[in-house]
């Protein structure tokens, strides 16, 4: 922690052009890919409550300084997210490109949000601002975000990751009969191409928020965003079983039914297609298990040595599972 601090003030008293002293670091994830730690930046007359993400130059998806432009964006049309301090993308002082956000308060650890939100009766409440923000990204120019975003206008997005996800199935994942016939599933209804792209998260969940007692108060890791991107593919992947954490009779983060999040993000401008949205819920729970499967593969051939990419493999049974449960034909989430 004292290398850390060390780090900060020295990149704080250069960015802000005065001495700066950072105490109170505090690690509070460690997750597969990033280091989020609290610290405290004092310059003399005012003390800044901040967090930083610290992401390893070697997992980085998009680099720090693009995250931090995305969400910028999106702060600036009405999203809850944190606003950002500053970013660095030398490695040099904390150990890798990191950005610095204004500190929210609230519960960001998925079981302890959803304690608290049935502490407070606020569910419903919940999964409404959860619907009403992911309408608001979803209504922004894409040609207003980045231009280092992934995506293209002329990509259908559907095709793309469906492409993507065959061949790595074919790699990672090639005696797995139940996701080779989820892909069987999903070629045979993949839906026609989007005639207006979004702005796309692509990892809005339960595990990606912070909440309090009067609701969300900050969407979180925007990392993974997409500059054209299908708005079904972020409804989807907050409703994954997953998410919910054994409160599965509540389809949207274990906060509450789909018919809630639905009616408040069609009210915020957004619009919900019910085909398209089934079809990105299979497609991104395949996805996840080829991510598990990729993260296991990293620490095995010593990518990125870490014992939460090491555990994710034993997951890949689980999302079997959650696919034969969303394909069988009495679903009452998905309908052949």
């Amino acid at each position: 922690m004292n290398d850390l601090a060390a780090g900060f003030a020295r990149f704080l008293t250069g960015e802000w052009g005065r001495p700066v002293q950072v105490g109170n670091v505090v690690p509070v994830s460690a997750g597969a890919r990033r280091r989020n730690v609290l610290l405290d930046a004092d310059t003399g007359d005012t003390t800044h409550a901040l967090v930083a993400t610290i992401v390893p130059s070697a997992v980085g998806i998009v680099s720090v300084s693009t995250e931090a432009a995305v969400r910028e964006l999106a702060r600036a049309h009405g999203v809850p997210v944190p606003a950002v301090i500053a970013t660095c993308d030398d490695a040099a002082f904390v150990g890798g490109p990191f950005l610095l956000s204004e500190r929210v308060d609230g519960e960001t650890v998925p079981r302890k949000v959803l304690r608290l939100v049935q502490q407070e009766g606020i569910g419903d409440l919940v999964a409404a601002q959860l619907g009403a923000a992911m309408a608001a990204l979803h209504s922004i120019d894409p040609a207003l975000a980045p231009e280092s975003l992934p995506g293209s206008p002329d990509v259908d997005p559907a095709a793309q990751l469906l492409a993507e996800l065959t061949a790595a199935v074919g790699t990672l994942l090639a005696d797995r009969r139940v996701f080779t016939y989820a892909l069987r599933w999903l070629e045979r209804h993949r839906p026609e191409p989007l005639q207006r792209p979004a702005l796309v998260h692509t990892d809005i969940r339960n595990g990606n928020i912070i909440v309090g007692p009067d609701g969300l108060r900050a969407v979180l890791d925007w990392e993974g965003a997409h500059r054209f991107g299908d708005p079904m593919r972020d409804a989807a992947w907050s409703a994954l079983r997953m998410w919910r954490f054994r409160e599965d009779d509540r389809e949207i983060g274990g906060f509450a039914n789909r018919d809630v999040f639905v009616s408040a993000y069609e009210k915020a401008g957004g619009t919900f297609d019910e085909d398209r949205f089934r079809w990105w819920k299979v497609l991104v729970t395949l996805w996840w298990g080829v991510g598990l499967a990729s993260q296991a593969a990293a620490h095995l051939d010593g990518t990125v040595r870490n014992v939460v990419m090491a555990a994710s493999g034993r997951r890949i049974h689980e999302i079997e599972w959650d696919l034969l449960m969303l394909l069988r034909p009495t679903s009452p989430e998905i309908e052949e």
